[in-house]
């Protein structure tokens, strides 16, 4: 075969299997020798199927979202071969990528861009060129020579970062390859910016709203992030592919089930990351780093801040003799909607201290209401406790020596004024607005080291599932509302010194 028959061939081989051109062009992207795994694989071949059928203009089946662990050469094959290899199929499809800053964005449409000006790209598809008048690494169309030597117009790639524009842009394939950063994880306006800009920005941004798929990539981060968000929603023409990068503990993160066959001595990928690796990365990130970007869980293993395994659950509340305060803390929702599951929730947790040193939690509060809703619940939970704990504690003026209103406090005026009319609508009761200052983990510190130690007590009741259920989840839960106003509580308690008497 002669130089040109083999070149010829290499090109026909390449262009029918994504695996073939990952092999080929490695070199042209890295400076590692390839070693291959299976996962390679299963990407290369989930993403040749869900190319094919754009390519037929055929209604798609799902969009796909893959959590796999960092350094697993998603972004090479995502963000960086998938495009070049798709243009020279199709030389027409374009593409809409993204990741969580435009630097890193921008790098992966580099190396794309190199790719296809590479000698070797040109020896094997010399027909599949850049468009010279329109080649930015933020931008950039590529054209294809017909047989008749007739150039014609294809694709391009348009490179942006999550909450970026897209006016203007369509795309046949969108790939959104890491929209947050692990250190943004905790943020929740970071995470809404990253739900809100794929829900309502890209979602916009397709040719074919039919026929174009969309291609979520990430480390698993937080029960709200990106992921969990598409998944909550239970579409069904969404396929989910999560590869933990072991299932000693993780087993219940693996999706779909069956690749379970694939995994050696309980690892995804034992010569990229084998257990000694593995126990390096937990070392280095943490509980919850290592959970989230290994595990692909956003929960740690055995719970995260509070040990759930250490409440002690009641059937009914303590004798009054035995309380010597309580408090109602209200975290209330930022916002006012209350229309979709999105929105914020308002919490009010009543919590008892009790003689012996435990603290017991009585009841819990919660919804999504709007400003004026939120206040009149307020109002009405308050005259429920008096009316309910003074006639129990058998004395109208119980209430008057143990019971507390707190509500949180947040900076700057809007919190201001949203505290000031709290306490106005409460007229008639103990009622305090808490300042808060530093990070809401910091705060619940100490009230997670007595949940830790077996002091606090939840009676049974219908929300209690829930209460334990978010504690679980903390602090990388979608909601933060019930543990945070339950800590809220205990750190007031935890101010009296002795029964009737609070410390300033």
């Amino acid at each position: 075969m002669n130089p040109s028959e083999l070149q010829r061939v290499k090109a026909e081989i390449c262009r029918k299997s994504f695996y073939a051109f990952v092999e080929e062009f490695w070199p042209e992207v890295s400076a590692s020798e390839f070693v291959s795994n299976w996962h390679i694989h299963v990407f290369c071949e989930e993403l040749a199927i869900l190319a094919e059928r754009v390519g037929k203009n055929l209604p798609k089946e799902y969009d796909l979202i893959v959590n796999v662990p960092p350094g697993t050469t998603k972004t090479i094959i995502f963000s960086i071969m998938f495009p070049a290899w798709c243009w020279t199929n199709w030389h027409w499809m374009r593409f809409i990528t993204a990741s969580y800053s435009s630097p890193l964005s921008l790098e992966s449409a580099e190396y794309s861009r190199d790719l296809v000006r590479s000698d070797r790209f040109i020896g094997l598809f010399p027909n599949i060129t850049i468009k010279s008048d329109k080649d930015t690494k933020g931008n950039f169309r590529v054209q294809m020579k017909d047989e008749q030597g007739v150039i014609r117009l294809g694709g391009n790639r348009y490179s942006t970062s999550v909450g970026g524009t897209l006016t203007g842009f369509h795309g046949h394939i969108n790939i959104v390859d890491d929209p947050l950063n692990p250190a943004q994880a905790a943020s929740d306006t970071e995470l809404k910016t990253a739900r809100n800009w794929m829900d309502r920005t890209l979602s916009t941004r397709k040719v074919d709203k039919r026929v174009t798929p969309t291609v979520l990539i990430m480390q698993r981060l937080s029960e709200g992030d990106p992921s969990g968000h598409w998944l909550s929603k239970k579409k069904k023409n969404l396929r989910h592919i999560c590869l933990p990068g072991e299932i000693r503990e993780y087993m219940d993160s693996l999706a779909p089930p069956e690749l379970k066959k694939h995994y050696i001595d309980d690892l995804l990928d034992p010569t990229r990351m084998g257990w000694d690796v593995l126990e390096e990365m937990k070392a280095d990130l943490g509980q919850y780093g290592y959970s989230g970007q290994v595990g692909q869980s956003p929960f740690p293993i055995g719970g995260g801040i509070f040990k759930i395994d250490q409440f002690k659950i009641s059937d009914g509340i303590p004798n009054y003799s035995r309380v010597i305060g309580a408090v109602r803390y209200w975290d209330k929702a930022g916002t006012d909607a209350a229309d979709n599951a999105m929105s914020a929730f308002t919490a009010g947790v009543l919590m008892f201290k009790l003689r012996d040193g435990n603290y017991f939690i009585a009841d819990v509060v919660r919804g999504q209401w709007s400003a004026g809703k939120r206040e009149a619940i307020i109002r009405q939970t308050a005259e429920i406790d008096r009316a309910l704990y003074d006639s129990q504690a058998g004395s109208k003026h119980w209430l008057s020596r143990y019971y507390q209103v707190w509500t949180e406090q947040e900076p700057g005026s809007g919190g201001k004024e949203s505290a000031e009319n709290t306490i106005r609508n409460l007229a008639g009761f103990v009622v305090r607005a808490d300042k808060v200052t530093g990070d809401k983990i910091i705060r619940a510190g100490p009230y997670a080291v007595q949940v830790e130690n077996g002091n606090v007590i939840i009676k049974a009741a219908s929300w209690t599932t829930e209460f334990i259920a978010e504690h679980e989840k903390a602090p990388t839960g979608m909601w933060k509302d019930q543990w945070d106003a339950a800590a809220g509580a205990f750190n007031k308690l935890s101010m009296i010194k002795f029964a009737g008497t609070w410390g300033r």
